[in-house]
């Protein structure tokens, strides 16, 4: 990756490139973007035999390495972290192994944290994730008891908020969030009833549209009555030019992003302050969707905001 203060950066040898096609003497260009010759044609060499591709930073992974630990030996160190769920101190003294060692083999085959398996047999649980934003869109419903005015039990206290909870409803958040990017939007509704479902996936697309996904492919719901049978949802699919997919019966895991986002929703939003009013919260969810798509850290998408994905969906 580029320094910030690189004299090329992938624009910057594009931009070489298109200035010395024409004829232009290397060196000239050179001089012109404070590089040397030797950089400029390094680079040029390598646009002239990978294309565009060439032009994008390389690894510096070496491509030997010949201190590894044996193969053989990683596949005792993972045998004894599946089989008996041991750590790196104690992998460490059977094998005769550092545990400093040993964690990064464990790392390397994504064994490092006990909960990426499963615990009764030990198989690594694989994650999936779509290639590109826009490819499955993940559709859910949070249900909110409201706020009474004044506060509700969290601000009040237990025994004093309960006599201010009394037929104050409820609040259903409808959510979208993109598979691959976990770019995501909500919006607060009386009901979960189907045209407000329907309505709610026409704004979600021209939200995601906004953010630079064009296409929707497929749209990922649960088993509920309005994703499941409703005609204004199948149209509002046809409508985008989406398919519909949903959910096995009984297992919220296949719709995982979605609920992992109602957990956030409900810790950094819902849940992070008291409020005095419905309103009050209702109107701190615009504040947090902004935070979460182009601030906050994702730990999936290695420590950056969603929005990123969106605009560099090849993750170069």
């Amino acid at each position: 990756m580029s320094h910030r203060n690189a004299r090329l950066t992938v624009f910057g040898r594009r931009l070489l490139v298109e200035r010395v096609c024409p004829g232009r003497p290397v060196a000239h260009v050179a001089a012109e973007m404070g590089i040397s010759r030797a950089t400029a044609h390094k680079w040029l060499r390598r646009w002239r035999t990978e294309g565009e591709a060439g032009l994008a930073d390389r690894s510096s992974r070496p491509r030997t390495t010949p201190h590894r630990t044996p193969a053989d030996m990683e596949a005792r160190v993972c045998r004894l972290r599946t089989d008996r769920k041991l750590g790196p101190a104690r992998i460490g003294p059977v094998l005769g192994l550092p545990a400093s060692t040993v964690h990064r083999v464990l790392t390397r085959h994504r064994l490092n944290r006990l909960s990426w398996t499963d615990r009764p047999t030990g198989a690594v649980i694989r994650r999936y994730e779509r290639e590109h934003p826009g490819e499955l869109i993940h559709v859910d419903v949070k249900k909110l008891g409201r706020i009474p005015d004044g506060g509700g039990h969290r601000t009040l206290g237990r025994q004093a908020g309960r006599a201010t909870r009394s037929r104050v409803g409820f609040d259903y958040v409808h959510s979208a969030v993109d598979d691959h990017s976990r770019l995501a939007c909500s919006e607060i509704h009386p009901d979960e009833k189907a045209a407000t479902c329907a309505d709610f996936l026409t704004r979600a697309a021209a939200f995601f549209r906004g953010q630079g996904i064009s296409r929707i492919d497929r749209v990922l719901a649960d088993n509920a009555w309005a994703y499941r049978k409703a005609l204004a949802w199948k149209t509002a699919l046809a409508d985008l030019g989406a398919t519909g997919k949903l959910t096995r019966a009984y297992r919220p895991q296949t719709n995982g992003k979605a609920e992992r986002f109602n957990r956030t929703l409900l810790e950094e939003w819902a849940y992070q302050r008291p409020c005095t009013s419905n309103n009050e919260r209702a109107a701190a969810l615009t504040d947090f969707l902004h935070t979460y798509n182009h601030h906050r850290c994702h730990t999936a998408l290695e420590g950056k905001p969603p929005i990123s994905r969106v605009n560099n969906p090849a993750g170069q």
